[in-house]
Formats: C-alpha cells, structure tokens, sequence
C-alpha cells in the first residue's frame, strides 16, 4: 500500500515538471494543458494541501472621483490549509511569468504542479510595480431579489492582482510558523524567476485605501451582493474550493449609517450566484 502511494506521488511529480507554454495570445492567457488536482485524490490524504479563504469585505465606503462613485472596500486572503500556497513563477515575455505551484508533502518533499498559473509585473501602492499572481481575486457586484438571491451581475472591480505573502499572522494553530517565510513581493522589473506564498495561518491584508480596491456603484439604486472571491480561476489547487467567496450585501447609493436594510443584510454571505459568472 505505501509503495503504490508513492509511486502515485512520483508519477504526478513527474508530471508537474513538465511545463507546457502558452498556446499563443499574449502573455496573460492560461497554459494549454494543467494538473489535476491532487488535494481531491487518491493521495491526498499524503499532502499538506493549502486553502486559501476569503475573508468578507471590511471598511466599506463611497468615494467620489469626478462624476463616477466608487464603492472601496477592503480584503484578505487568509491560508488556512495544512501547507502553504506557493507559486513559482519564470519569466516568459513583458510583463508576464509562467507559473507552477508547489504543494509539499508530509514527508517535506515538494512536489510540483501546473495549474495554468500566471505572474504580472503590476503597478500599485507604493508607487512601485510588483511580481503579483494575475487573477489572483475578483470583485463583483450582483443585483440581488426579495429573497436576496444573485439575479445577475452588474459590475466588476479592476482589481485582480495580488501578491502572496506573510503579511499578517491571523491564526494559531500547528502548521503555521511563528515567523513569516514569504516576504513582500518582488519589485526587480529585470527578475527572472520569483516565488510568493502564504503560509498556514498567515494572511495577505489589503486594506480599502489601495489602489483598485473598489466597484464603480455609479446610478446604481437597490440592493446588491458585493462579492469578493479568492482564486476565481482556480489556478490554485487547494483542499477546500467552498471557502473562496465573501459577501457583504449593501443598498447603493451607499450609506454607512441610516440606509433601510436589505433582504439577508446583517446574516452573513447569502447564497452565492450561479457558479458560471463569467469572470
């Protein structure tokens, strides 16, 4: 039995070292072919598969910018799997890199997958580009019915780029190191290879006042699902998909104070819209 496990591991190992380029387009487009994912496998049961979570917006406020109103708020991706996310990223053309990921196993062997994976060189705060995972989240704003069900999607944030790293120390438990292992993202416009993560129990905080965290609410009246999704892609395998999604449910046009509730405000995510969103 233990034979034929790792023999299972050697064989999705040697797959994850075979990279496959992009099948043309330019350098933001996913690879063409991806591994399984092996946290729902058969030896599963012999990695510390990461779990990425999204946790529920925070800090919510209008902004005015010229004639259009921007809804901010903030986020976090928070690892609470029993191994890090980790990617590794080579540089191909511009402002791209390849990725794979890496999923370690409890043995401390690193085994490597491809998952479609994409890096970008990306302006930000700071006034400083970064090595950031491309579409590593989602804003989305749904217009919700009586029920407070999704009926559609109206509007999409410009945010899709973050960097994985140990930010913040969010939870205690066995797997997550007192110290951070992943630090701030690369700022080397000329980097070849980089790697980011975030370990277990360690969360990357991005706080409403960066730059694109926000929806553009413009004319928009009623109620609404403001969604934030980790990963909406997938392009990391993780033990648990279910967890990627907050939700805060907002009336627009958007008051902190003094606004009639919505159908599910103030009772925690509602029921997430159809998983074909189109992001």
């Amino acid at each position: 039995m233990r034979r034929t496990l790792w023999s299972s591991l050697s064989l999705l190992a040697l797959a994850g070292l075979m990279l496959v380029p992009a099948a043309g387009g330019t350098g933001a487009e996913r690879s063409a072919a991806t591994d399984p994912n092996p946290c729902f496998g058969p030896v599963a049961a012999d990695l510390r598969c990461p779990d990425l979570s999204m946790r529920r917006p925070f800090g919510l406020r209008a902004e005015r910018r010229g004639r259009r109103t921007v809804l901010r708020a903030g986020n976090s991706i928070d690892s609470v799997g029993a191994g890090p996310a980790e990617l590794r990223g080579r540089r191909t053309r511009g402002r791209f890199m390849n990725a794979v990921q890496s999923i370690y196993t409890r043995a401390g062997k690193r085994l490597t997958f491809r998952t479609g994976a994409r890096l970008q060189f990306k302006f930000a705060h700071a006034n400083r580009s970064y090595w950031k995972f491309y579409r590593a989240a989602s804003f989305l704003l749904w217009r919700i019915d009586s029920a407070g069900i999704g009926t559609h999607r109206v509007r999409t944030g410009p945010k899709i780029a973050y960097c994985l790293r140990d930010l913040r120390r969010t939870r205690d438990f066995a797997r997550s190191p007192r110290r951070a292992r992943y630090p701030a993202c690369n700022t080397n416009p000329r980097q070849r290879r980089v790697v980011l993560g975030t370990s277990p129990g360690w969360s990357d905080v991005y706080p409403p006042t960066y730059p694109e965290q926000w929806i553009d609410v413009t004319g928009l009246r009623g109620c609404f699902a403001y969604h934030h999704t980790a990963d909406p892609r997938n392009w990391i395998h993780e033990s648990n998909e279910a967890n990627n999604r907050a939700t805060v449910i907002v009336r627009l046009p958007y008051r902190k104070r003094g606004a009639r509730r919505c159908p599910g405000q103030g009772s925690g995510s509602p029921p997430p819209p159809p998983a074909d969103d189109g992001y």
